[in-house]
């Protein structure tokens, strides 16, 4: 009878510990501290582009300030840059034509591939459109 109830007493002993390592309903089981996650902040909204100075930065240097055709980079050019006081080259384009060449270059309409284009301009049509006004704007 001693061996049957030192077993019986093993198997109640270890059911209990069996139990009592179980995490009841009324606690929580343990969570694993963590080092807080630091999140890098979000990127920084692209500038707005001013199509004033893009043109500055960008057409002046060969097309010249006021349209001319003479920016300080035109004297290494050949062919010319193209002048936009030019009233008859005014009338012999289309605005579309001119927003072609200022996104894609000269060489997508056939002029010269000197002519760069400004592909970032592509989703910025109202970027583009500033920038036809001024190249209109020089018409006399």
């Amino acid at each position: 009878m001693t061996t049957r109830l030192t077993s019986w007493c093993f198997a109640v002993c270890g059911l209990a510990l069996v139990s009592c390592s179980q995490s009841s309903p009324e606690q929580p089981a343990p969570v694993a501290k963590t080092e807080p996650v630091v999140q890098a902040p979000p990127p920084a909204a692209a500038p707005a582009m001013d199509p004033k100075q893009l043109f500055t930065t960008r057409c002046a240097t060969c097309h010249g300030e006021k349209g001319h055709g003479d920016g300080p980079a035109s004297a290494a050019l050949n062919p010319k840059p193209r002048n936009y006081t030019d009233a008859t080259w005014q009338k012999s384009v289309t605005d579309e034509q001119i927003k072609n060449v200022i996104v894609n270059g000269g060489a997508a309409v056939g002029k010269s591939p000197l002519m760069p284009g400004s592909p970032d301009l592509m989703g910025k049509p109202e970027v583009v459109a500033e920038l036809l006004k001024i190249v209109r704007g020089f018409k006399h």
